[in-house]
Protein backbone atom coordinates (compact mmCIF):
# COMPACT_ATOMS: atom_id res chain seq x y z
CA UNK A 1 0.00 0.00 0.00
CA UNK A 2 2.80 2.27 1.10
CA UNK A 3 4.38 2.00 -2.63
CA UNK A 4 1.07 2.39 -4.37
CA UNK A 5 0.84 5.78 -2.20
CA UNK A 6 4.53 6.88 -3.21
CA UNK A 7 2.73 6.33 -6.77
CA UNK A 8 -0.03 7.82 -6.55
CA UNK A 9 1.70 10.85 -4.95
CA UNK A 10 4.55 10.86 -8.13
CA UNK A 11 1.95 11.08 -10.36
CA UNK A 12 -0.59 13.75 -8.63
CA UNK A 13 3.06 15.81 -8.18
CA UNK A 14 3.48 15.20 -12.37
CA UNK A 15 -0.22 16.32 -13.11
CA UNK A 16 0.20 19.25 -10.57
CA UNK A 17 3.73 20.19 -12.31
CA UNK A 18 3.29 19.14 -15.90
CA UNK A 19 -0.59 19.42 -16.54
CA UNK A 20 -0.93 22.87 -16.97
CA UNK A 21 2.12 23.00 -19.39
CA UNK A 22 0.45 19.97 -21.52
CA UNK A 23 -2.66 21.58 -21.25
CA UNK A 24 -1.57 25.04 -22.43
CA UNK A 25 1.27 23.70 -25.35
CA UNK A 26 -2.10 21.66 -26.53
CA UNK A 27 -4.23 24.73 -26.25
CA UNK A 28 -1.65 26.60 -28.29
CA UNK A 29 -1.08 23.92 -30.68
CA UNK A 30 -4.81 24.05 -31.49
CA UNK A 31 -5.28 28.07 -31.82
CA UNK A 32 -1.46 28.84 -33.44
CA UNK A 33 -2.76 25.75 -36.30
CA UNK A 34 -6.07 27.90 -36.90
CA UNK A 35 -4.54 30.92 -36.50
CA UNK A 36 -2.32 30.07 -39.48
CA UNK A 37 -4.61 28.40 -41.40
CA UNK A 38 -7.06 31.78 -41.46
CA UNK A 39 -3.42 33.86 -41.73
CA UNK A 40 -2.75 32.05 -45.22
CA UNK A 41 -6.21 32.06 -46.65
CA UNK A 42 -5.69 36.20 -45.73
CA UNK A 43 -2.15 36.34 -47.69
CA UNK A 44 -3.85 33.71 -50.42
CA UNK A 45 -7.04 36.63 -50.98
CA UNK A 46 -4.37 39.34 -50.93
CA UNK A 47 -2.22 37.43 -53.41
CA UNK A 48 -5.00 37.23 -55.91
CA UNK A 49 -6.03 40.66 -54.95
CA UNK A 50 -2.70 42.02 -56.41
CA UNK A 51 -2.91 39.68 -59.44
CA UNK A 52 0.39 37.81 -58.03
CA UNK A 53 1.78 35.16 -60.86
CA UNK A 54 0.00 31.75 -59.68
CA UNK A 55 3.47 30.19 -59.42
CA UNK A 56 4.52 32.84 -57.20
CA UNK A 57 1.69 32.54 -55.32
CA UNK A 58 2.05 28.67 -53.84
CA UNK A 59 5.68 29.29 -53.29
CA UNK A 60 5.22 32.06 -50.88
CA UNK A 61 2.56 30.22 -49.51
CA UNK A 62 4.32 27.12 -48.69
CA UNK A 63 7.20 28.89 -47.40
CA UNK A 64 5.30 31.55 -45.04
CA UNK A 65 3.36 28.07 -43.80
CA UNK A 66 6.30 26.39 -42.77
CA UNK A 67 8.01 29.28 -41.68
CA UNK A 68 4.96 29.92 -39.06
CA UNK A 69 4.35 26.01 -38.31
CA UNK A 70 7.97 26.14 -37.17
CA UNK A 71 7.38 29.36 -34.94
CA UNK A 72 4.41 27.06 -33.46
CA UNK A 73 6.24 24.06 -32.48
CA UNK A 74 8.99 26.66 -30.80
CA UNK A 75 6.00 27.97 -29.00
CA UNK A 76 4.84 24.99 -27.82
CA UNK A 77 8.47 23.57 -26.89
CA UNK A 78 8.50 26.60 -24.68
CA UNK A 79 5.31 26.08 -23.01
CA UNK A 80 6.17 22.70 -22.14
CA UNK A 81 9.13 24.32 -20.06
CA UNK A 82 12.12 23.86 -22.49
CA UNK A 83 14.04 26.93 -22.54
CA UNK A 84 14.18 28.37 -25.83
CA UNK A 85 17.30 29.80 -25.68
CA UNK A 86 18.86 26.11 -25.19
CA UNK A 87 16.27 24.97 -27.98
CA UNK A 88 17.98 27.50 -30.07
CA UNK A 89 21.17 26.94 -29.06
CA UNK A 90 20.78 23.10 -29.66
CA UNK A 91 19.31 24.14 -33.32
CA UNK A 92 22.64 26.69 -34.05
CA UNK A 93 24.91 23.34 -32.99
CA UNK A 94 23.12 20.82 -35.24
CA UNK A 95 22.26 23.39 -37.89
CA UNK A 96 26.16 22.63 -39.42
CA UNK A 97 25.04 18.66 -39.27
CA UNK A 98 21.70 19.41 -40.83
CA UNK A 99 22.84 21.65 -43.71
CA UNK A 100 26.05 19.35 -44.80
CA UNK A 101 23.53 16.41 -44.51
CA UNK A 102 20.89 18.65 -46.58
CA UNK A 103 23.32 20.13 -48.99
CA UNK A 104 20.95 18.60 -52.14
CA UNK A 105 17.83 19.54 -50.19
CA UNK A 106 19.29 23.57 -49.49
CA UNK A 107 20.01 23.56 -53.40
CA UNK A 108 16.59 22.41 -54.43
CA UNK A 109 15.38 25.25 -52.21
CA UNK A 110 17.99 27.70 -53.68
CA UNK A 111 16.69 26.52 -57.15
CA UNK A 112 13.62 27.45 -56.41
CA UNK A 113 14.30 30.65 -55.42
CA UNK A 114 15.95 31.07 -58.66
CA UNK A 115 12.80 29.73 -61.04
CA UNK A 116 10.07 32.06 -58.91
CA UNK A 117 12.65 35.13 -59.83
CA UNK A 118 13.30 34.47 -63.30
CA UNK A 119 10.46 32.16 -64.16
CA UNK A 120 11.94 30.16 -67.03
CA UNK A 121 8.03 28.59 -66.83
CA UNK A 122 5.44 29.00 -64.68
CA UNK A 123 1.95 26.63 -64.05
CA UNK A 124 0.55 25.62 -67.10
CA UNK A 125 3.16 25.77 -69.22
CA UNK A 126 4.64 22.65 -71.20
CA UNK A 127 7.95 22.01 -71.18
CA UNK A 128 10.94 20.12 -71.68
CA UNK A 129 13.55 19.81 -68.75
CA UNK A 130 15.71 16.59 -67.34
CA UNK A 131 14.70 14.20 -69.41
CA UNK A 132 10.52 14.77 -68.85
CA UNK A 133 8.12 16.62 -71.02
CA UNK A 134 5.08 17.59 -69.18
CA UNK A 135 2.93 20.23 -68.36
CA UNK A 136 4.02 22.14 -64.99
CA UNK A 137 1.20 21.94 -62.48
CA UNK A 138 3.04 23.05 -59.00
CA UNK A 139 6.53 24.85 -58.30
CA UNK A 140 7.02 23.84 -54.65
CA UNK A 141 9.52 24.83 -52.56
CA UNK A 142 11.89 21.89 -53.15
CA UNK A 143 10.70 20.58 -56.23
CA UNK A 144 8.30 20.68 -59.44
CA UNK A 145 5.42 18.94 -60.55
CA UNK A 146 4.74 18.04 -64.06
CA UNK A 147 2.24 15.98 -65.11
CA UNK A 148 3.60 14.08 -68.64
CA UNK A 149 0.96 13.08 -72.04
CA UNK A 150 0.15 10.27 -70.29
CA UNK A 151 -0.94 11.65 -67.32
CA UNK A 152 1.86 10.54 -65.24
CA UNK A 153 2.76 13.31 -62.01
CA UNK A 154 6.47 13.99 -62.77
CA UNK A 155 8.59 15.79 -59.19
CA UNK A 156 11.60 17.16 -60.22
CA UNK A 157 14.40 18.39 -57.51
CA UNK A 158 14.21 22.48 -58.28
CA UNK A 159 18.19 22.29 -57.96
CA UNK A 160 18.29 19.98 -61.47
CA UNK A 161 15.62 22.48 -62.71
CA UNK A 162 17.67 25.80 -62.42
CA UNK A 163 20.76 24.35 -63.76
CA UNK A 164 19.63 22.00 -66.93
CA UNK A 165 18.35 23.05 -69.90
CA UNK A 166 14.49 23.48 -69.94
CA UNK A 167 12.80 24.21 -73.25
CA UNK A 168 9.54 26.00 -72.76
CA UNK A 169 6.64 24.97 -75.46
CA UNK A 170 4.07 27.13 -74.30
CA UNK A 171 5.89 31.06 -73.83
CA UNK A 172 5.69 31.81 -77.77
CA UNK A 173 1.67 30.46 -77.46
CA UNK A 174 2.41 28.28 -80.58
CA UNK A 175 4.24 25.12 -81.37
CA UNK A 176 5.20 23.81 -84.70
CA UNK A 177 4.56 19.81 -85.32
CA UNK A 178 6.60 17.71 -87.41
CA UNK A 179 5.87 15.15 -89.46
CA UNK A 180 7.28 13.12 -92.94
CA UNK A 181 4.58 11.65 -95.15
CA UNK A 182 6.19 9.68 -98.69
CA UNK A 183 4.55 9.05 -101.43
CA UNK A 184 5.80 6.68 -104.62
CA UNK A 185 8.18 7.93 -107.14
CA UNK A 186 5.63 7.66 -109.82
CA UNK A 187 3.54 9.75 -108.16
CA UNK A 188 2.10 13.35 -108.92
CA UNK A 189 4.46 15.39 -106.48
CA UNK A 190 2.41 19.08 -106.82
CA UNK A 191 -0.56 17.32 -106.88
CA UNK A 192 0.19 15.62 -103.56
CA UNK A 193 1.40 18.63 -102.15
CA UNK A 194 -1.55 19.98 -102.75
CA UNK A 195 -3.75 17.71 -100.61
CA UNK A 196 -1.09 17.58 -98.24
CA UNK A 197 -1.52 21.27 -97.39
CA UNK A 198 -5.43 21.07 -97.47
CA UNK A 199 -5.32 18.73 -94.85
CA UNK A 200 -3.45 21.05 -92.58
CA UNK A 201 -5.78 24.28 -93.50
CA UNK A 202 -9.14 22.64 -92.93
CA UNK A 203 -7.70 21.96 -89.62
CA UNK A 204 -9.55 24.20 -87.28
CA UNK A 205 -6.70 23.31 -84.34
CA UNK A 206 -3.94 24.44 -86.67
CA UNK A 207 -2.83 27.77 -86.69
CA UNK A 208 -2.97 30.09 -90.16
CA UNK A 209 -0.30 32.20 -88.79
CA UNK A 210 2.10 30.76 -88.99
CA UNK A 211 1.19 29.13 -92.02
CA UNK A 212 1.58 25.34 -92.36
CA UNK A 213 4.18 24.21 -95.07
CA UNK A 214 4.62 21.07 -96.97
CA UNK A 215 7.84 20.91 -98.46
CA UNK A 216 10.06 17.94 -100.15
CA UNK A 217 12.52 16.98 -97.46
CA UNK A 218 14.10 14.19 -99.01
CA UNK A 219 14.36 11.61 -101.89
CA UNK A 220 14.39 8.47 -100.07
CA UNK A 221 14.71 5.01 -101.32
CA UNK A 222 11.56 3.95 -102.20
CA UNK A 223 9.52 7.38 -101.75
CA UNK A 224 9.89 10.79 -102.11
CA UNK A 225 9.55 12.44 -98.57
CA UNK A 226 7.38 15.68 -97.39
CA UNK A 227 7.99 17.76 -94.11
CA UNK A 228 4.35 17.88 -92.92
CA UNK A 229 4.33 21.41 -90.95
CA UNK A 230 1.43 22.72 -89.15
CA UNK A 231 1.65 25.02 -86.35
CA UNK A 232 -0.82 24.94 -83.69
CA UNK A 233 -1.50 26.07 -79.69
CA UNK A 234 0.63 24.12 -77.41
CA UNK A 235 -2.58 22.18 -75.65
CA UNK A 236 -3.66 21.34 -79.03
CA UNK A 237 0.07 19.47 -79.68
CA UNK A 238 -1.00 15.86 -79.92
CA UNK A 239 -4.69 16.41 -81.52
CA UNK A 240 -2.77 18.19 -84.39
CA UNK A 241 0.08 15.42 -84.40
CA UNK A 242 -2.36 12.63 -84.81
CA UNK A 243 -5.33 14.02 -86.94
CA UNK A 244 -2.37 15.22 -89.40
CA UNK A 245 -0.70 11.51 -89.74
CA UNK A 246 -4.64 10.17 -90.00
CA UNK A 247 -6.26 13.09 -92.44
CA UNK A 248 -2.99 13.03 -94.55
CA UNK A 249 -3.50 8.98 -95.43
CA UNK A 250 -6.99 9.35 -95.97
CA UNK A 251 -6.57 12.46 -98.34
CA UNK A 252 -4.06 10.55 -100.11
CA UNK A 253 -6.22 7.27 -100.33
CA UNK A 254 -8.94 9.51 -101.81
CA UNK A 255 -6.45 11.40 -104.23
CA UNK A 256 -5.76 8.23 -105.61
CA UNK A 257 -1.72 8.98 -104.35
CA UNK A 258 0.28 5.48 -103.13
CA UNK A 259 2.06 5.70 -99.78
CA UNK A 260 4.69 3.07 -100.33
CA UNK A 261 5.45 0.19 -98.39
CA UNK A 262 8.23 -2.34 -98.38
CA UNK A 263 6.94 -4.60 -100.68
CA UNK A 264 9.94 -6.92 -100.38
CA UNK A 265 9.41 -7.76 -97.19
CA UNK A 266 5.52 -8.51 -97.70
CA UNK A 267 6.62 -10.80 -100.68
CA UNK A 268 9.14 -12.39 -98.29
CA UNK A 269 6.62 -12.92 -95.98
CA UNK A 270 4.07 -14.30 -97.98
CA UNK A 271 6.68 -17.08 -99.18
Amino acid sequence: MENAQVWIDKGIGFATEYGPKIIGAIIIYIIGSWVIKKLIGLIRKAMLAKKYDESLQKFLLNLVSWALKIFLIIMVISKLGVETTSFAAIIAAAGLAIGLALQGSLANFAGGVLLIIFKPYKIGDLIEAQGVTGVIKEIEIFTTKLVTPDNKLAIVPNGAMANGNIVNYTEEGQIRVDTTIGIGYDEDIKKAKEVLLAVLTTNPKVLQDPAPSVNVSELADSSVNFAVRPFCRPEDYWDVYFGTLEGCKLALDNAGIEIPYPHAVEIQKQG
